[in-house]
Order: C-alpha cells, then structure tokens, then sequence
C-alpha cells in the first residue's frame, strides 16, 4: 500500500486535499511527514485528545511549522523591535491564562451581540462600492475588509488605518509559519516591527479612539498584570486571528453555496437558519486547517510513539471530515445534524476567543450578499486561487458575478 504524500500547498492538494486526508486517517492516524519532521494528526478523537491535554502537547511555536533557526538578516530587522511571544495563541499554563483573562471581557455574548448593527451596516457599505459594477474579487473587496474593520472598532483603530493592519497581519503570519525566500521574510520582519511600533504607541497614547480595547488595556495595566509588551502582542494576536478566519471563510462559504444549489436554495428559502450554515461551512473547509504542538514527554498516540521534541500538528481540517465522528463528512449539509462535533476553532485551553463573533459576522456577511447581489454566481474558473498556506484554506482572490440589471430594478 503506497504512502499517501502530505503537501497542502500543491496544486492537487490545494484544489482538493480531503481524499489525501481519508487515506491518512484510515493508514496512518499519527502520520510522520518525513520531509517537515511533522507528526500530523488528522482523527477526529485524537484531535481532541492532544488538545485537551496541555501539558503533553505544549503551544508554544503553534504557528511555526518548522523551528529551525532563522537568516540573520531577518534576525536583525526582528532585533528592532520586541519578542513575538509568548502570545495567546503560542502560550502555556498560568501564562496562557493571565493573557486570556485581560480580554475574556470583550468576548461575551452580550458585547458582540451589540455589534450586529455595525457589522451590517459596514457590509451595506462595501457592497455599495462596487454593486453597479456587476463583478468583483469579494476577497479584496469584501471578505478581508469587513471583519479587518470589526475588529478595529472593537481595538479602537482609526478606520484609515485598516489596510495598513491588513499588509502587517499578512507579513505577520507569513513569518510566522516560516519558509519562503530571505529577501522576503525580511520584508514581511520590517512589516511586523512597524505593527509592534503602530501598536506599542496606541498603548501609550489612544489618542481621540481612546473607547476601544486598547485604550481599555491600557488604563487596566495594573489590574492586568501585564506589561507593555505583553499588552501589545495581545493586540497583534487579536487583529490578526481576529480577521482571518472570517475572511476565509466568507470565501470557502460562498463557494461551497453555490457549488450546491440545492443548500443555498434552502438557506435562501428559510428551510435552513443561517446559524446551522455558518456550522457547516467552518466544518466542511475548516478555515485553520491546522495547528503545532510540542511534545514535552514521551507519550504514545494512536499506537505511534511520541519523544520530548517532536513536533505535532493536530489537523482540524482533516478530524472534520472524519467519518467516525460525522455521518457522510464529505458532503455539504447545511441542515442541522447530530453528531456535527466541529473542529474549526479548536478545542480545552485554546478554543477561539472570539468564536462567536467569527459565527455573527458569517451569519450576516454571506446572506448580505445574496440578498444585495441578485443572480450572485461565481466568476471564470481561473479568475479564482487560494492561499498557499499549510495551516490554512482559502482563498486569495475569488471573483464573483451578478445581474447588474437587477441592482438597478432594486434601487428604483
């Protein structure tokens, strides 16, 4: 039985990696990527496992798919500004928890609940933009600004000020995740020190935004117990996980919709509440395909032996498509099922933050195109790539088509 290859970003996996995944799960649950060093870890039960246990599988380095030393041109731009953790996404035990806890306050249900009038008030405004023109690439112009401008509100950013936060997230993650070019990687380190500068000056000075996360963690310094680093890289984290997995999955949802007419015809019908389709859109192309963990002692995992060291990467995007825990997994569903056990935003210490204002956006931004863009289908096979990224899935640019002449009929 031949080997299944790990590659996420080739142009087969890309286009389609789930098949890939099935024979992982059902040859080698704990599969060894010789080429990564990476144990990747794609059941649905063993998922859980390793994330409901901290201390086997440690968070530091999450993002980080290899830990190998970095050029030392990109060493040097880095040594201008500050350490880029431990932060809340890279972080362990007490530390983890004093990081969480200075903003829990912001994601209650009742504080994102009353940003639903914003978040569909900023969605009218960018389709305004460019609805008379009949086509666009929704990721520019619609999936990365809108929740990028959520979350600026909730920080207290000026909204001038979102592309830049766009750029550096992007540079941010890119040098997270490591690999590419060291002419490149040091681009994005200049990107990620004017962030850390932008960001660190927010906290000394507010300045006329001064209604918004970051004035507030500023004026509970001492009640946080955390310093202006510490402080600054809970801002960075949360602009940056903060947008991306609502603007990927605006993309993988509009097309997972409308490559399933039947689905987005019962949406569209009121069969199915639009709650029960922003579940099945996060399970069905899981917008964090992936993060690493760490082990810290010897421990076995599906029969694989584990030693200190070794590096894990627990497949979200793989354990929700496992058919052990989901009847028919391959299948886009959008009625409500049991059994659905969810993985896209994690699961113990480490579950999304701000899961449930990633659901609200969804939940207005992708019916909020099918009512404004009548006849919304998607746009040439070729006018459409996604992201290159192993811990993530989605799209980079996605151009989108409707009946201007119905725009027009709506207006008059």
């Amino acid at each position: 039985m031949t080997k299944p290859t790990f590659d996420p970003t080739s142009d087969s996996q890309l286009a389609d990696p789930y098949p890939t995944y099935t024979r992982m799960r059902d040859q080698c649950p704990v599969f060894h990527d010789e080429k990564t060093g990476l144990f990747v870890v794609t059941r649905h039960e063993d998922v859980v496992h390793v994330a409901h246990d901290p201390r086997t599988y440690s968070s530091e380095s999450a993002v980080k798919a290899t830990t190998g030393p970095e050029a030392d041109e990109v060493k040097q731009i880095l040594a201008e500004g500050w350490s880029l953790t431990p932060n809340l996404t890279e972080s362990d035990g007490e530390e983890h928890t004093r990081l969480r806890t200075a903003v829990n306050r912001v994601f209650t249900p009742r504080r994102v609940a009353e940003l639903e009038p914003f978040i569909t008030a900023t969605g009218e405004e960018l389709i305004d933009r460019f609805a008379a023109a009949g086509s666009t690439d929704i990721i520019e112009n619609y999936a990365w600004p809108l929740p990028l401008s959520v979350m600026a509100r909730i920080l207290g950013v000026p909204a001038g000020d979102v592309p830049l936060l766009r750029q550096w997230s992007h540079s941010w993650l890119k040098l997270s995740v490591g690999g590419g070019e060291v002419a490149e990687r040091a681009e994005c380190a200049r990107d990620v020190i004017a962030m850390q500068n932008y960001v660190m000056a927010m906290l000394l000075d507010p300045g006329p935004a001064g209604d918004g996360l970051i004035a507030s963690l500023a004026a509970d310094h001492d009640e946080n117990d955390l310093d202006d680093v510490e402080l600054m890289r809970i801002v960075m984290n949360l602009i940056i996980a903060g947008h991306v997995t609502v603007t990927r999955s605006i993309g993988n949802g509009l097309v997972s919709l409308l490559e399933n007419p039947d689905q987005l015809a019962a949406l569209r019908e009121g069969a199915v509440p639009p709650e029960a389709m922003v579940e099945e859109i996060l399970r069905f192309e899981s917008p964090v395909q992936g993060l690493f963990r760490t082990v810290t002692a010897e421990t076995e995992l599906a029969g694989t032996r584990l030693r200190p060291g070794d590096r894990v990467m627990v497949h979200f995007g793989a354990a929700n498509r496992d058919e052990r825990a989901l009847a028919d997994p391959a299948a886009f569903d959008i009625r409500p099922r049991t059994g659905r056990k969810m993985l896209a935003f994690g699961r113990g210490i480490h579950t999304c933050l701000g899961a449930g204002l990633a659901r609200l956006q969804l939940r207005i931004a992708i019916p909020l195109l099918f009512d404004r863009l009548p006849g919304l289908r998607l746009g040439p096979a070729d006018a459409r790539g996604r992201e290159r990224l192993l811990i993530a899935r989605g799209f980079d640019e996605l151009h989108l088509q409707w009946d201007v002449s119905r725009v027009q009929e709506a207006r008059q």
